[in-house]
């Protein structure tokens, strides 16, 4: 696959050809579906706690005999049906960890970014970079490339000019390639990375990657 490189005035200065295994693998939406659930599900922290009969303070006296009253039988106010009493089944810190093999979260990725190439919303730059933090620039930027929806950029490295005049950009996030996640690629309407970006992709998921780490491993 080949696609045209743009400079940041929207001017088309070359192509690049990706990686096939990279970016036209076949997409996978269920195990797409699997790492958005697991990445979301590590995310939450699990401290709610709600009390039961037992943690509420009080109720250690029975309100009122046993027969006679005409009342029901009580044993304590603390007691779920009582206002100020425990919970029935409340919720208790628990860890919602999911794991998912390292196989299955690069064809993942690999799946997310096969479809945004697939559906033309990847934009190639020969490089990204400002002097100073400028939003007005960076939002002019976006204007030239034709973006018309929110907008995930992919760096090599870091870059602080660039990641400061995206963040007053409320559909724009800035991500270096080594925090890549499925999340943010099918969050976003429109992928834009430089070709240093594109090329640490390709070192990262390509298939060369995966034999050397497997040959590692048995090591």
């Amino acid at each position: 696959m080949r696609v045209p490189v743009k400079n940041m005035a929207g001017e088309i200065v070359g192509e690049l050809e990706l990686r096939d295994d990279v970016f036209a693998a076949p997409v996978n939406q269920a195990v797409m579906h699997q790492a958005l659930v697991r990445q979301r599900a590590n995310a939450r922290l699990g401290t709610v706690q709600t009390k039961t009969r037992s943690d509420v303070s009080g109720g250690g006296r029975k309100p009122w005999r046993q027969k006679g009253t005409g009342r029901a039988r009580q044993g304590s106010i603390r007691a779920p049906h009582w206002r100020g009493g425990g919970i029935v089944f409340g919720p208790h810190p628990r860890s919602y960890y999911q794991r998912m093999p390292r196989k299955m979260r690069r064809l993942a990725l690999r799946s997310a970014l096969s479809a945004k190439a697939g559906e033309e919303r990847l934009v190639v730059l020969d490089d990204l970079q400002m002097e100073a933090p400028r939003t007005k620039e960076m939002a002019a930027m976006l204007g030239r490339l034709a973006v018309d929806g929110s907008a995930l950029i992919l760096l090599p490295d870091e870059r602080w000019a660039v990641e400061r005049s995206a963040s007053n950009l409320p559909h724009v996030k800035v991500l270096r390639t080594t925090s890549l996640n499925v999340a943010d690629l099918l969050g976003h309407d429109y992928l834009i990375m430089p070709v240093a970006a594109v090329e640490a992709v390709h070192e990262h998921l390509g298939a060369k990657a995966e034999v050397q780490e497997a040959g590692n491993a048995s090591l």
